[in-house]
């Protein structure tokens, strides 16, 4: 018998940093999203740079060099067939991923742990990025970054249109309803999307929400307007209590439901404004009252992802993401660059039977960063002689 699995593999190479002044003006963490410079998406899949005051600062890393570890889900076996290690196995299982608009950011990652454990792949696609999406992926165009630990390439069975901002056709404004970028789309509100996949594949086992939308994200929260706030939340916590509730009806009795969210819900992240890390602090508060709902009405597991800044094209063409992956690297525990495989690993733990005793859980993947209480890249603690990774081991 051939058991097959989701195994680790790890590789060492190197990343450096080096001094850098940012003038930001807006943030986009841990969502994916068509890099802004291609799309000027202004739905739950826009974070928006409206024009803000930017503010400078200036960051100082030794030039140095970084650890780099990097971690791959792997599916295989030894040549007696049985697994190495402690495999995640999510044959027969069936995953629907709401908020991947390109093949670059957690999202993505996630959906190919979970397709390299076994699992069968559907994707919801923000609307107006559902053409560019398919296109891209029926040219090959995500065919490098489609490659799994074992050569194969990742398949997606199918990919939905989905606006995660609105429950029902009802609660479309007529002037989304005409525009022109939701033409020809049809059926793409949540609750029509959950039917769909009802009625195309009958259930579904795993349920991840990788979306955000912000639109004054690059506004203080002194000066974010009502509606600003209310966006925020509707599009980056409340879109997750809307997908669960639709999709938890046709979910198996033990899957898993898991969302991303951001340390900026529990610390100060300057720059992360318009009401985003209220929206973070919600959409915790919720995983846990949902862990407890779904998993007594329903036997699902609801859990949450704390990851750390990632280079997505959507976050580099911002700008505000090279200063926080910077101090990421100077202040956290383990000095290495975070990967969006990390993130997609954990979240196929958390999706698996090893985590069956797993439910209304925060769980950070980012190297540490949370549990610290200053930044030890400050002169003020320039003698207190921290350990540094000095690139060596």
């Amino acid at each position: 018998m051939v058991v097959s699995g989701l195994q680790i593999a790890a590789a060492v190479p190197c990343a450096s940093s080096s001094r850098r002044v940012y003038k930001t003006r807006a943030a986009i963490l841990g969502v994916d999203m068509k890099a802004a410079s291609q799309l000027k998406l202004t739905s739950s899949y826009h974070i928006s740079s409206a024009s803000a005051r930017p503010f400078i600062r200036t960051f100082t890393c030794t030039s140095k060099k970084f650890s780099k570890v990097v971690t791959k889900a792997m599916s295989g076996t030894t040549e007696e067939g049985i697994a190495s290690g402690l495999p995640i196995d999510l044959r027969g299982k069936r995953a629907f991923i709401a908020g991947i608009a390109d093949d670059n950011g957690y999202g993505w990652a996630i959906a190919k742990s979970l397709a390299a454990a076994g699992a069968e792949i559907l994707i919801g696609t923000w609307v107006p990025a559902l053409n560019i999406f398919e296109t891209s992926l029926k040219r090959g165009k995500f065919d490098e970054s489609r490659v799994l630990p074992d050569g194969s390439l990742m398949n997606i069975t199918k990919v939905y249109a989905l606006d995660a901002v609105y429950d029902n056709l009802e609660d479309v404004p007529e002037d989304v309803k005409t525009n022109k970028r939701y033409a020809g789309a049809s059926n793409w509100t949540v609750q029509e999307v959950a039917e769909s996949v009802r009625n195309d594949f009958g259930s579904i086992d795993i349920l991840v929400h990788s979306l955000a939308n912000g639109p004054e994200v690059s506004k203080p929260l002194l000066e974010t307007s009502r509606n600003g706030y209310l966006a925020a939340m509707s599009a980056s916590s409340y879109s997750f209590v809307s997908l669960l509730k639709h999709f938890v009806p046709i979910m198996n009795p033990g899957g898993a439901s898991i969302s991303l969210t951001y340390i900026a819900s529990e610390r100060i992240i300057p720059g992360y404004g318009g009401g985003m890390s209220s929206a973070k602090s919600a959409l915790q508060s919720d995983t846990r009252v949902l862990a407890f709902e779904a998993g007594r009405r329903h036997k699902i597991r609801v859990n949450t992802i704390s990851a750390g800044p990632l280079g997505s094209r959507a976050a580099k063409a911002i700008g505000f993401i090279d200063m926080m992956i910077d101090y990421s690297l100077a202040n956290a525990p383990l000095q290495k660059e975070l990967l969006a495989d990390e993130v997609g690993n954990a979240a196929a733990f958390l999706a698996s039977p090893l985590a069956s005793a797993i439910t209304g859980t925060v769980l950070y993947v980012d190297n540490g960063l949370h549990a610290m209480g200053v930044g030890v890249d400050s002169l003020i603690f320039q003698d207190l002689n921290v350990p540094k990774d000095d690139g060596k081991s």
